[in-house]
Order: C-alpha cells, then sequence, then structure tokens
C-alpha cells in the first residue's frame, strides 16, 4: 500500500482494498468481524464527518480501518479519548491488530517524560486524551531547543466521544500557567467576612440560569464596613471601589461565588486535603485542573484546606482551535444530532447517523413527575425493589455525587421494599402470617432476614479507579448500579456479564496469589465463564432486559440520551424511564412554579404523579434553552480566542523559525533597525 501511494495512487483509490484488509486482520487477531455499518461508520471518518452510532455498536472497532488507511501516509494518526484508562486500553486492544498490519502504537498518558512523549508522537497511530495533545502543543512552543519538541504537525485525529471532547470540554481553554505570589491569609479574612455577610439572603443577588451572584447595594455598603473594620482598606482611598482596592472587590466577588454558587459533591470533592474539580457532564475527577483568577484559592478557603498559590497564565488554547489544527478532523459518539449545527459552525463536520446492526427493541416510557423530590425518592426505590425482586437490572443516573449518596443511604433501608416484597413474591405472605403467629419480635426478625436493603454499587468520582469493573457487572441479574454519569465509560453494560473483564480479574487474582497462568487454565475458564454469563444472560432477558431510571433530567439532551442508550444494545430488550419532581434543578430554574400550579390546580395527592406527552416537551425546551446558552459561552469564547489565534500560530511560527535557523543576523539586523525607528519616532516629532 504505501508503494502505491509512493507512486501517485490516492488513499481514497484504495479505500476498498484497505478496508478489506483491515477487516480481516481484526477477525484473525482479535476474532471480530466488522459488521457493515461499522465499515459504514469508518469511511465517514476517513471522509472527516462525524458518525452518529447507538451505544454497543462496537465504536472502538469502528476506528480501525479508516486508523489504518490514513496512518499509511506515514504523517501521524491521532485517536483521542476521554480518559487515560480508554486510551491505555484502546492503544493496547486494538494495538494488537496494527502491529500485525505493521504499524507502530504510542500512547500518551498523564506523567510521562518528554523523551517518551517524542517516541509515542513519532508512532504510526498515537492514543491519548484531549488534555494531554492540548497541553503538549502549548508546552512545545515554551521549548528553547527544537529537538525538545515532542509534537508533529497535526495530520489526522478521530475523537472518540466527539460531542464531550468538542463542545462539553470546549467551556474551558487549556492553560498553562506560573505561580505568582502567595495571598493565602487574604481568603481566608475574606471568605470569613462573606460567610458572615451571606447570612443575611438580602445582601447579594443569585442567578442561577446565569451561574451568577453579585452584591446588592446594601451587600456592598456592609461589606465595605467590614472590610474597613478589618483594616484592609487602602488608607485615604473613597471606599471600596475606589481604584486602589480594586482587587478587594475582585476577592470578595469571587468568594461569594465560591460561597453560594459552588457546593460540595457535586462541583467539586475533597480528596487528600485537595479541591478536586468535577466534571458535570462525565461525572468524573479533573486530575490538575483548577479554577482561574482565584476562584479555587476562594473555594480551598472555603473548605478550609491549604491555599496553593494563584496562577498567571503562560501559554493557553482553546479546545476548539487547538482541534481546528488539523488537516483532517472526525468523530463518532452516540449523540451528536442535537448539536449537528455547532460541529457544522465551527469545525466544519458533518454529523451523520449510521443505522445499528440489529432493530433497537427498546421502549422510552413517558417522564413521571412528582411535587416533592420526597415523595419522587419514594417512587424510585419502590421501581428499584421490583427490579432487583424481579431478577432484571437496573441502572440508575444521577446528576451528582452527592444525589447518588444520597439514594445509596436510602436504598440501605428496608421500609420501601418489605411492601414491595409482599406484592411480588406470593411465598413471603405465608412466612408473614407464620411469623405474626408468633409475636412481633420474630415478624421483625422474618422482615429482616428476608430483605435488609438493596444491594447495590455505586459509580462515582469517588470509585473513579474500580469504574470499569463496576459497569462490566451492571448487567448481572438483579444488579442495581447506581452512577453519575454515563458519558464515554468505554465499558458496556453486558446481560450476564462482561467476559473481557471476569477473564482480566481472575488473571489478577491468580497473579496476586503466585500462581502460573497457562493457557490451558485461561481456556478452561474462559468456557466456564461463557457457561455462567449465557445462562445469567438468559435470566436478565427474561425479566425484560436492562432498565435505565433516570433521577432528574440534566441540562444537556445529549446526556439523557447517553444514558438511555446503555440499554437496548445490539438488539436486545430493554427500557428507560426519567423520574421528576418540581424541586429538582432544571425543573425549579426553567419551570418549577409552572408546574407546581398545574399540578395544584388538578389536585395531584401525595405520592401522586402526573404523567404526559406535553410534560416531555416542556423539559425538552427548558434543555435547548440551557443548551442554546452553553452554545453562545462557547460561541463567546471562541471570538475572543480567535483574536488572540493569529497571533499565537505567528509567534509559534517565528519561534520554530528561530530554533530550525542556523544564522539569526539577518533577523536581529531587521530587529534592531525597527527599535531604532520606534524610539525616533517616539522621542522625536515628526519632519523634525
Amino acid at each position: 500500500f504505501r508503494d502505491r501511494l509512493a507512486a501517485g495512487e490516492t488513499l481514497d483509490g484504495m479505500l476498498d482494498e484497505v478496508f478489506a484488509v483491515a477487516r480481516e486482520a481484526s477477525r484473525r487477531v482479535l476474532g471480530q468481524r466488522q459488521y457493515d455499518v461499522q465499515l459504514a461508520g469508518g469511511m465517514i471518518l476517513h471522509e472527516g464527518g462525524i458518525a452518529e452510532m447507538r451505544t454497543g455498536e462496537g465504536k472502538t472497532l469502528v476506528a480501525v480501518a479508516p486508523v489504518y488507511l490514513n496512518a499509511l501516509t506515514g504523517k501521524g494518526v491521532h485517536v483521542i479519548t476521554v480518559n487515560d484508562y480508554l486510551a491505555r486500553r484502546d492503544a493496547e486492544w486494538m494495538g494488537r491488530v496494527y502491529r500485525v498490519l505493521g504499524l507502530e502504537v504510542g500512547v500518551i498518558v498523564n506523567g510521562l517524560s518528554d523523551g517518551q512523549r517524542q517516541a509515542a508522537y513519532a508512532a504510526d497511530i498515537t492514543y491519548g486524551t484531549n488534555n494531554e495533545f492540548g497541553f503538549d502543543y502549548l508546552r512545545d512552543n515554551l521549548k528553547y531547543d527544537r529537538r525538545e519538541m515532542v509534537q508533529r504537525p497535526h495530520h489526522f485525529a478521530i475523537v472518540d466521544e466527539v460531542d464531550s471532547i468538542l463542545i462539553d470540554e470546549a467551556r474551558t481553554p487549556l492553560i498553562i500557567s506560573g505561580p505568582t505570589e502567595d495571598r493565602s491569609e487574604l481568603y481566608v479574612v475574606i471568605d470569613r467576612l462573606v460567610k458572615e455577610l451571606i447570612q443575611d439572603k438580602a445582601t447579594y443577588d443569585l442567578d442561577e440560569k446565569q451561574r451568577q451572584a453579585l452584591l446588592s447595594e446594601m451587600g456592598s455598603e456592609r461589606v465595605e464596613e467590614m472590610l474597613s473594620e478589618a483594616g484592609l482598606l487602602a488608607p485615604d482611598t473613597t471606599g471600596l471601589y475606589d481604584p486602589l482596592n480594586i482587587s478587594l472587590v475582585h476577592h470578595v466577588n469571587q468568594a461569594l461565588r465560591a460561597n453560594t454558587l459552588y457546593q460540595r459533591d457535586k462541583d467539586y470533592i475533597l480528596r487528600a486535603g485537595e479541591v478536586m474539580l468535577i466534571d458535570e457532564f462525565t461525572g468524573r475527577m479533573m486530575q490538575g485542573r483548577r479554577l482561574s483568577e482565584g476562584l479555587h484559592q476562594a473555594i480551598e478557603a472555603k473548605e478550609g484546606v491549604k491555599i496553593q498559590p494563584e496562577n498567571q497564565t503562560l501559554a493557553s488554547v482553546t479546545i476548539q482551535n487547538y482541534f481546528r489544527l488539523y488537516k483532517k478532523l472526525s468523530g463518532m459518539t452516540g449523540t451528536a444530532a442535537t448539536e449537528a449545527q455547532e460541529f457544522m459552525d465551527i469545525y466544519k463536520m458533518e454529523v451523520l447517523e449510521v443505522p445499528t446492526n440489529r432493530p433497537v427493541q427498546r421502549t422510552d416510557d413517558d417522564d413521571e413527575v412528582y411535587r416533592t423530590a420526597r415523595e419522587k425518592n419514594n417512587a424510585i426505590c419502590r421501581l428499584i425493589a421490583e427490579c432487583h425482586l424481579r431478577g432484571q437490572p437496573i441502572l440508575v443516573g444521577t446528576v451528582s455525587i452527592e444525589k447518588s449518596e444520597q439514594l445509596s443511604e436510602m436504598l440501605k433501608t428496608y421500609e420501601y421494599i418489605v411492601e414491595v416484597a409482599r406484592t411480588l413474591k406470593p411465598e413471603f405472605e405465608g412466612r408473614d402470617k407464620e411469623a405474626k403467629k408468633v409475636g412481633d419480635a420474630a415478624y421483625d426478625i422474618v422482615l429482616e432476614t428476608k430483605l435488609r436493603g438493596i444491594p447495590h454499587n455505586v459509580l462515582n468520582a469517588r470509585q473513579h479507579e474500580q469504574e470499569a469493573y463496576i459497569v462490566a457487572e451492571a448487567g448481572l441479574p438483579g444488579a442495581v448500579t447506581i452512577a453519575t454519569n454515563m458519558a464515554g465509560r468505554g465499558t458496556d453494560i453486558q446481560l450476564g456479564g462482561n467476559l473481557e473483564m471476569r477473564m482480566q480479574r481472575w488473571r489478577q487474582d491468580q497473579r496476586n496469589q503466585g500462581l502460573e497462568v497457562t493457557p490451558e487454565a485461561a481456556a478452561a475458564r474462559e468456557a466456564e465463564f461463557k457457561a455462567d454469563i449465557e445462562v445469567r444472560k438468559a435470566e436478565a432477558l427474561a425479566a425484560g432486559g436492562l432498565f435505565v431510571l433516570g433521577t432528574e433530567r440534566h441540562e444537556s439532551r445529549r446526556i439523557d440520551n447517553q444514558l438511555r442508550g446503555r440499554t437496548g444494545r445490539q438488539g436486545d430488550p430493554g427500557r428507560s424511564k426519567f423520574y421528576l419532581s418540581t424541586e429538582d434543578d432544571l425543573m425549579r430554574i426553567f419551570a418549577g412554579d409552572r408546574l407546581d400550579a398545574i399540578m395544584r390546580t388538578f389536585g395531584v395527592a401525595e405520592g401522586e404523579a402526573i404523567s404526559h406527552r406535553m410534560l416531555n416537551k416542556a423539559v425538552e425546551t427548558s434543555q435547548k434553552r440551557v443548551e442554546q446558552r452553553n452554545y453562545e459561552i462557547r460561541k463567546n469564547l471562541l471570538k475572543y480566542d480567535d483574536v488572540v489565534n493569529d497571533q499565537r500560530k505567528a509567534i509559534f511560527e517565528q519561534r520554530q523559525e528561530f530554533m530550525d535557523s542556523e544564522d539569526l543576523s539577518e533577523l536581529v539586523t531587521d530587529f534592531r533597525r525597527d527599535v531604532v525607528s520606534d524610539l525616533v519616532e517616539r522621542h522625536m516629532p515628526p519632519n523634525a
């Protein structure tokens, strides 16, 4: 193929043969032969478009053929994933196919040296996360020697979970920063004053829609008095808004935002004495990410942990402008259609929907809306109990760590479950009456031994390391899994269990016990696991397949669709349903009063819910409004960055020119002439 390229043949002209070779190599090495729809997805990726494919359609395998085809040019192909685990896993898993085809594979993860990074980028195919690629680009342009730079020119990239990376992540730019002077004492003092101030809600205005918190007139006066008493105002100044006190105003505003808008276990968690930000779209910790302009320090002061020094920006780039460096960019995801316009406007990428390999058999029920969160939670617990006792696996999606842990605590009790057990298990009735004869004490014992809480797994940023294992177990009959978010988890929920994960765990156990893993023993254990998975899969299917339950609507329709898409993979039956209340954040901010009034008008009783297509439409309209607002934020960020981007490119090109030149005397002479003429013009009047 490379000889034919050298002879002038194009990639498009060789597509059929290259794709056929890639499919055959996948079959021989992995035992997986791409379906026709997967090859169609691969063609879209080669053309520089976005392939929208449902969850469970095998997107990891879809990338193999287009990656192989474009890697033949020798200019390097980047495959970008949402986290280090997926980058490592995919590089190792698909790397077996590429190596058989004669290509080298590299992987870029956190903590590599420059030498290791250079080797990974020099490979034909490089896997890594968007942050690693973006930061390497910025670091390269801070280097003083061309030999220390790690990246090659940007040729072709395939972005996995493209909506998550190019849309959700694009609201914040990538920044490399250096430390400034330490002002931790000031943060602590101002945090104390602001905590006292916000006891009175009249001192500030909170706008949750715009995520803004501002001092009211009364609040400004009160803060000025407090700062004056604390001796923090600059001497001989007219007040808080005097130019000399402007940095204090900034600190007060950041402390106000930290104390009113940012919530622990939703926006961030505390881990090992550090404030770790949580990605609102994936529910993962953002290692090494910090909020800028003193906001992170304000949160550290609020939580009473060690305050890290403030940083100054040394280099920055937006996600949009980094990815627009690639000559050809493509992506794949299960949920891009709702953002098709933005992909076309900003990245010039067309979204094409690829049909599923087998018809979808999932049932999406209408949302149920309750008056209060308490009534909603009771209904959720009851449904979880029914699924668990029926042997139907259930995945419960929550919007924050705090909510997932609250629900977990509720499931540890058994009050709701007893009643459900009676309705579902006829044999329980007999034991129930029998125990009642013996007396109340024995009756309680029967209830406790029969059902004491629902066993469940919780998947959120605190269980980050066990993520793949928890997801892999979520398809077992009667399994209950609570997850903060299901975007880009990378591990399929397979009914009956995940063979690959079980084998991985078994090998690890064998190694831990110092036992040798022989091919014969592995084959015997694999056959055993396969038989067990078949039996369990039949049980889960008989109970109705995977049930996906959303405990709240997310700001973005895509996140809801990602959760829904976890069920009904590869033609399996499945069901999904969302439970809402007028107290949920989205409903409260955008439609709470209106909904509450409707429910009162119709006389909805305690514990009852209303369910209607019109309600679904109203919720969707609220979500569209939030999505539009988020798009405006991203567009605005890009508008400002576009101005800087031309300068950034010119300066980076000039730096590289310097590093490549043997002799700089001509450039220095030009600079000298410019500097002298500038000085003359500045100090002498024209025509003098």
